[in-house]
């Protein structure tokens, strides 16, 4: 352990030597002052890594001495020491941001162990976090060679997304490439499951399939709608697990989490087609035939999510539910100012469907502006991007607004995206579309063995534009070039987020319900 300083302020000093002499056993530098004055000086020339402070001293009082300590050095963490109970003085002092609130007469071993929590939390967390994976990896390799159903994966999945966040918490790189290297297998093992199932999970009277997007709003919507409360269905699209697991503490602050599962985007992985099958309750090629004048297939004119409302009137019609509902559709902060000062008016309503675009647009930008590539260079500055943007959103605020109301929300997506690494070359014709993970087209050339293809997209439930309409799904982290600029493309989109295919990433996403605390 480096050198660690600590000062430690109290008008008895002289009788804390004892514990002065056991801090100093243990590896740290003890200071030791007997007034706020004294200490207010001392660390204007001094480095300290705890500063521990008695609450009542004659001159300057403690409080006082905390708050000209945080006014010229904010961030060195203090630990208040007192005789005092009183629930205010702990109120200020807490307000204060000390990092540990001791109650005199203090053993040693408190004091050892408020400084372990203070200095060495991080070190013992990470060395914990390491261990644990280490523990659980055999767990986790034999599920995944264990033939796992569509529930298992999803289990599989949220635990590998566990380890990932907790061991972004370790700084044992060689750890976390061993999560990594599990992590690709796991999605390899995926893809070839999804190949095998995919077909059958779209028949109408599939059996054992998971809830998937045009289920999504019978399965895990409409069960959990309170007829005594307001009920807001908030979708935040493109949001992945580990986005979700990232800003459910800041959505807890003011509601209460009753359930969390997982459901699964339908092919592709995009809203095109994933969020129109949740509002419809259909697949893609239901929605064409029951609305063809709606529907617009990649290669068609038009935009291809502007029907939504209109998909869910007639969900709700064709269910016998309630026909009452509001819309909102935040594709910018114009509209999320709308949002929040409309925000009382939707407590009339017994369903208020939200659909929130930013996640969608951050994930686009980034591969588009050099900042945002700076700034999401990982899935780890992803999930960070993405609590700091809802933190400050005007969704948060919305919500915060009625968090006082009793309401019900269930929070979904439409579907995740996954960090593209591998190129995989394709050959088309001027109609085949752009979509870096997923194609379709009449003359597509490629290698089986790279995508999951569909001949005949009514097997995928997917419409059929043409005669000859193929469709084919990246798997894994890979992302469809064509031959011509191909060097260009692959080292441009490379590292990108993106979405359309088949990885854990983009099919297993997350829903959940919340209520007003």
């Amino acid at each position: 352990m480096n050198q660690i300083n600590i000062l430690w302020v109290d008008d008895e000093i002289e009788s804390l030597k004892s514990q002065i002499i056991f801090l100093e056993s243990k590896g740290y530098n003890v200071s030791a002052l007997t007034n706020g004055y004294d200490a207010l000086e001392f660390l204007k020339d001094n480095i300290v890594d705890v500063v521990l402070l008695d609450e009542s001293m004659p001159g300057i009082t403690g409080l006082e001495t905390l708050a000209r300590i945080k006014e010229t050095n904010q961030q060195v963490p203090v630990v208040m020491i007192t005789k005092n109970e009183a629930e205010n003085v702990m109120d200020e002092a807490i307000g204060s941001q000390i990092s540990d609130y001791l109650i005199k007469p203090v053993n040693p071993n408190q004091v050892l162990l408020s400084l372990k929590k203070i200095i060495d939390n991080k070190r013992l967390v990470a060395e914990k976090t390491t261990t644990a994976y280490q523990q659980q990896f055999r767990t986790l390799f034999m599920a995944l060679n264990d033939n796992p159903n569509h529930a298992e994966w999803a289990d599989i999945y949220k635990k590998l997304v566990y380890w990932e966040m907790e061991m972004s918490k370790s700084d044992s790189p060689e750890m976390q490439e061993v999560l990594q290297s599990q992590k690709a297998e796991a999605n390899t093992e995926f893809a070839k499951y999804i190949s095998r199932h995919y077909a059958d999970w779209m028949q109408p009277k599939a059996k054992d399939a998971p809830v998937m997007s045009h289920t999504l709003f019978t399965e895990k919507v409409v069960p959990n709608l309170d007829p005594s409360v307001p009920n807001f269905f908030i979708l935040i699209d493109n949001l992945r697990y580990d986005q979700w697991k990232a800003i459910q503490p800041i959505f807890s602050e003011s509601f209460r989490l009753v359930e969390e599962d997982a459901f699964y985007s339908i092919l592709p992985t995009s809203t095109q087609y994933s969020r129109n099958a949740i509002f419809a309750g259909m697949l893609p090629v239901e929605i064409e035939a029951k609305f063809p004048q709606e529907w617009r297939n990649d290669d068609e004119e038009g935009g291809k999510n502007l029907y939504e409302e209109k998909f869910m009137a007639a969900q709700l019609a064709r269910l016998r539910m309630d026909p009452r509902f509001s819309y909102t559709k935040v594709v910018n902060h114009t509209d999320g100012q709308h949002l929040v000062n409309n925000m009382h008016n939707l407590l009339d309503y017994p369903l208020n469907v939200i659909v929130y675009n930013f996640v969608d647009m951050l994930s686009h930008a980034r591969t588009e502006m050099e900042v945002l590539k700076e700034l999401a260079g990982d899935e780890t500055s992803y999930r960070s991007i993405t609590a700091s943007w809802f933190e400050h959103s005007p969704l948060h605020q919305a919500l915060k607004k009625v968090a006082d109301k009793k309401i019900n929300l269930i929070i979904a997506t439409d579907h995740g995206s996954v960090r593209v690494k591998t190129p995989v070359k394709v050959i088309g014709d001027k109609q085949t579309t752009t979509n870096l993970r997923y194609k379709h087209g009449r003359n597509l050339n490629y290698d089986p063995k790279e995508v999951l293809a569909f001949r005949d997209p009514r097997d995928a439930g997917l419409p059929k534009p043409n005669v000859n309409s193929s469709y084919i799904f990246a798997r894994e982290d890979g992302y469809l070039c064509y031959p011509n600029n191909y060097n260009y493309f692959v080292n441009y989109y490379r590292n990108t987020f993106q979405h359309g295919g088949i990885s854990l990433e983009e099919v297993i996403v997350p829903v959940a319900r919340m209520v007003s605390k």
